[in-house]
C-alpha cells in the first residue's frame, strides 16, 4: 500500500505540466433540466440539476449551471464578509453545489476530456464515444430552434434526441455526440435519464479578472474569476488518463487517510516550489455503507 501511495504522489507531478488542450471560445449556451432516476425504488424523487452546454466553433463544455450560479453568489458573499471584517479577512464556508464533473468534447479530434475531482482536480484524456444514430424526418422547435429527431442505443439505454442543424457542431450534453448539429434535448426510453431543453442564449463575454495571481489568492477563491466561455484545459487541473485516474481512486478507497497524506505531501511540495500557500486535505471517515439511491447508474451494462 505504501508503494501505491508513492505512485499516487508521483502521478501528481507527472501530469501537472501536461500540454494544454487547444482553446475554443463559447458562442452560445444551451441550458438543460437534467433528471436522473438514481433509485428505481424511489422514482418520485429523482436527482435533478440545472446544466449548461457551452458551444464553441468546434468544441463544447458541459457543466453544472447550479455550480456556476453558486460561485457567483459566493464571490459576492465573500466580498461582503471581507468588507465587514475588521482585519479584512473573510471567514465564510463554501459549500459544494452541483456536480464537479465536467465534459469537454472535441469532435474534430475525436477527443472527450472529463474533469473530475479526487482531492485535486484532474483532466482525463479519452476518446469520443462512437454512437450509431438513426436520423428520422420528424422535426420540431425548441425555443425557436428548428430541430430534427434521432435515436440510438448508448451505454445500455435507448435514447431519443433532438438536434439543431443550424448549430453545426457535433456535440451534446454529457457524452452524447455525433449528430450534424448540437443536441438540445434528449431522454432515454424509460425517462430515467433526461436532458430537457431549458433555454438558449448567446455567450456573454466574461468581465475582467478582479483577482491577482493564483499564488496571492486564497485557494477557496481561485476558480471564481475563471472565464467559463473558454473551452480548453481548465486551470489548476492535472492531466491524466482514465486508467491512471481509476488507479488513484482504487488506492484512495483502500486507504483514504494514507492517500490524503500522500496528496498533501505532493501538493505542499508543488506549492513550496511555486511560492504558494495550500490548504491541507482532510478525510472524514464514513460508515462504509453504500450511499442510498445509486442502484440505477446513468451508464448501464449491456445485456449479454
Amino acid at each position: 500500500m505504501k508503494k501505491q501511495l508513492l505512485i499516487a504522489t508521483a502521478l501528481l507531478g507527472a501530469f501537472i505540466n501536461a500540454e494544454a488542450q487547444k482553446t475554443d471560445t463559447a458562442r452560445v449556451l444551451v441550458h438543460y433540466k437534467f433528471t436522473h432516476v438514481r433509485d428505481t425504488t424511489n422514482r418520485a424523487h429523482p436527482y435533478t440539476e440545472n446544466m449548461v452546454l457551452y458551444v464553441g466553433k468546434s468544441a463544447g463544455a458541459y457543466r453544472s449551471y447550479d455550480g456556476i450560479v453558486y460561485k457567483a453568489q459566493f464571490k459576492k458573499a465573500f466580498a461582503e464578509a471581507a468588507a465587514a471584517s475588521p482585519d479584512g479577512n473573510a471567514r465564510i464556508n463554501r459549500r459544494g453545489v452541483g456536480t464537479p464533473v465536467e465534459y469537454y468534447q472535441y469532435p474534430n479530434e475525436q477527443k472527450l476530456y472529463t474533469k473530475d475531482q479526487l482531492f485535486n482536480s484532474y483532466f482525463i484524456d479519452g476518446p469520443m464515444p462512437a454512437i450509431a444514430w438513426k436520423i428520422s424526418s420528424d422535426t420540431t422547435t425548441f425555443g425557436g430552434l428548428h430541430c430534427q429527431e434521432a435515436t440510438c442505443h448508448f451505454k445500455g439505454r435507448d435514447y431519443v434526441a433532438w438536434f439543431c442543424p443550424d448549430l453545426p457542431v457535433h456535440i451534446g450534453p454529457w457524452k452524447l455526440n455525433g449528430l450534424p448539429g448540437v443536441i438540445v434535448d434528449a431522454h432515454d426510453a424509460k425517462n430515467e435519464v433526461v436532458f430537457k431543453f431549458d433555454g438558449f442564449e448567446k455567450a456573454v463575454p466574461a468581465p475582467p479578472k478582479t483577482g491577482s495571481a493564483d499564488a496571492d489568492v486564497p485557494p477557496i477563491l481561485r476558480d471564481l474569476d475563471d472565464d467559463m466561455n473558454l473551452i480548453g484545459t481548465p486551470p489548476r487541473t492535472i492531466k491524466t488518463t482514465q486508467k491512471e485516474f481509476d488507479k488513484m481512486k482504487e488506492t484512495m478507497q483502500k486507504d483514504p487517510e494514507g492517500f490524503a497524506q500522500a496528496m498533501n505531501a505532493g501538493n505542499h511540495a508543488s506549492a513550496q516550489a511555486g511560492g504558494e500557500k495550500m490548504d491541507n486535505i482532510r478525510v472524514i471517515k464514513g460508515s462504509g455503507r453504500r450511499s442510498p439511491g445509486t442502484n440505477n447508474p446513468i451508464e448501464l451494462p449491456e445485456k449479454q
